[in-house]
């Protein structure tokens, strides 16, 4: 996950080194605008976080994202980063509102909205995601949930292309257990991770799927990306229900 630690260091790093597949730790290149909710915000051209269309106009990702540097270019439509593709659409940010109680220290509540300087124009690589209520069933252990990014690989390389992973959804015990020395996961996280297969850095914003629908947000992890014995963090969406519903007005 994206804790914009060694972002820029990564960035340089070239994907074409990568075998195929090695990218988003354990993932695989997804079919190109397979999953037209798909957001990159970058700074100068540089990929930093992922996020998620949920409405014309308004984007869902993490608030972690939003401490530093905030003047992003939101680019959907985008399957290569680097590539020129019509497919593409570019937004300013026209203000961003991170959750009131997003905590910096332990990344409780790591759920921010942006909204965007106009609507987007619906195509078929761009298009709303839905995402979790409070009325919906949130998935159980070892559930099958996927993930998306342009995420770094284990060893910190960054792919241009959008890359895809599945895993299971880990118990809330082995969760609780794996950060138990700094108590990190609190009531509002999942974690979800099997081993040598895991979110990273740049992937933090994009969205956590169950059953096609947005349950949860790469937050963070470790700096070991793939660890199966500290796997990754998301934020439950649905804890979020009034709070999402209030903001986006």
């Amino acid at each position: 996950m994206d804790y914009l630690r060694v972002i820029f260091a990564s960035v340089l790093l070239c994907a074409s080194l990568l075998p195929e597949g090695e990218c988003i730790t354990g993932g695989k290149e997804a079919v190109p605008h397979s999953r037209p909710y798909m957001a990159s915000l970058q700074l100068q051209g540089k990929h930093i976080c992922g996020g998620f269309l949920v409405s014309s106009q308004w984007i869902m990702s993490a608030a972690h994202c939003f401490q530093d540097d905030t003047n992003f270019k939101v680019v959907l439509g985008a399957h290569s980063l680097s590539q020129a593709e019509d497919t593409k659409q570019t937004f300013d940010i026209a203000a961003f509102y991170n959750h009131p109680d997003f905590n910096t220290k332990n990344y409780d509540n790591d759920i921010v909205l942006v909204k965007l300087s106009s609507p987007v124009t619906e195509t078929a690589a761009v298009k709303p995601l839905n995402f979790q209520r409070t009325t919906g069933n949130d998935p159980d252990t070892d559930a099958s949930v996927d993930t998306a990014g342009w995420g770094s690989n284990h060893r910190g390389a960054r792919p241009d292309k959008l890359q895809e992973l599945t895993v299971p959804v880990i118990s809330r015990f082995r969760c609780v257990n794996a950060y138990s020395s700094v108590e990190k996961v609190t009531k509002n996280m999942l974690c979800a991770a099997k081993s040598r297969m895991d979110t990273c850095d740049g992937d933090s914003g994009g969205p956590l799927l169950y059953q096609g629908i947005a349950v949860g947000i790469t937050s963070n992890g470790v700096r070991s990306c793939g660890s199966s014995r500290s796997p990754g963090l998301y934020t439950i969406i649905s804890h979020y229900d009034a709070w999402i519903t209030s903001t986006m007005v």
